[in-house]
This record gives structure tokens, C-alpha cells and sequence, in this order.
């Protein structure tokens, strides 16, 4: 089957990293209780903020990560605008920009921060997948 239902982010501060999250994208966790973890509604899939050693621990590695982890997150955005707003926040609310918004190859508008735990996240206008007003791609969109 192909369907991804959690992505889980390590956190080594779980209470800035909810703050962070709530104040840049307005996540609310789903329970009231989110002291160990937090789970967040993405229609139908979840992300989830874990403890980064508690995380490295369920996953049998070291908590020593560094560098580029070769993976990245997207936001999408719905106009090109956009994209430089929410990096802007987002370096606002304790996140490192990497990349400012700019005009890409293949056609649509980007940047990049890394978050308060180092997670690369991108924030794009894609004009070949529309976002819709309810923050979900239009995957039927003419090129």
C-alpha cells in the first residue's frame, strides 16, 4: 500500500518545538496531554515531536546526528508571495534561514530553514500543484 501515516521529529526541547510550531503553522496537538509527545492532525497522516534521545533510543542509534540528514519537509504555500512571509516568521520564531525565497528550476518559488531541532523544512509555491484552500495540493492541476 502506499500511504505514509507518521512522521515522527525528534525534539530536544519538546515544549519550545510545540510553541514553534503552533506559532508558525498554528498546529494544535490532539490531546491535551503532549508532555511526552505531541501528535498533529495532517489529514489523514500525522506528524509527531518525540524526545530526540527517547527517538535515537526507539530507533537503536546514537543521538548524535549532524550534518545535512538527507531529507527534507515541505509547506506549500498558494502564491509565490508566501514563501518569503513564512520563512521570515519563521527565522522570527528561533528557526536558521539556509536559503532565502527564490525562483527555482523548475519553475515554482522556495527557500529553506532548518527548525529549533535542525530539521530542514522548505517553503514553496508550486504552480504545477496549486494549494487549495484547505492546505492540500491540487495533484489534478495542469502543467
Amino acid at each position: 500500500m502506499n500511504r505514509v501515516n507518521f512522521v515522527t521529529l525528534g525534539t530536544r526541547d519538546l515544549e519550545k518545538s510545540k510553541a514553534f510550531f503552533r506559532d508558525l503553522f498554528g498546529w494544535k496537538p490532539l490531546r491535551k496531554d503532549s508532555s511526552n509527545v505531541a501528535f498533529y492532525d495532517m489529514g489523514g497522516w500525522v506528524v509527531s515531536l518525540f524526545p530526540w534521545d527517547h527517538l535515537a533510543e526507539d530507533a537503536t542509534v546514537s543521538p548524535e546526528g549532524k550534518g545535512f540528514p538527507g531529507i527534507t519537509i515541505a509547506h506549500n504555500v498558494r502564491n509565490k508571495e508566501e514563501v518569503a512571509q513564512v520563512l521570515e516568521r519563521a527565522v522570527k520564531l528561533g528557526a536558521t534561514l539556509v536559503k532565502p525565497a527564490q525562483d527555482v528550476f523548475w519553475g515554482g518559488r522556495s527557500g529553506y530553514f532548518r527548525d529549533l531541532d535542525g530539521h530542514f523544512w522548505e517553503v514553496a509555491w508550486n504552480p504545477f500543484m496549486p494549494t487549495l484552500p484547505n492546505g492540500t495540493l491540487d495533484l489534478k492541476a495542469e502543467a
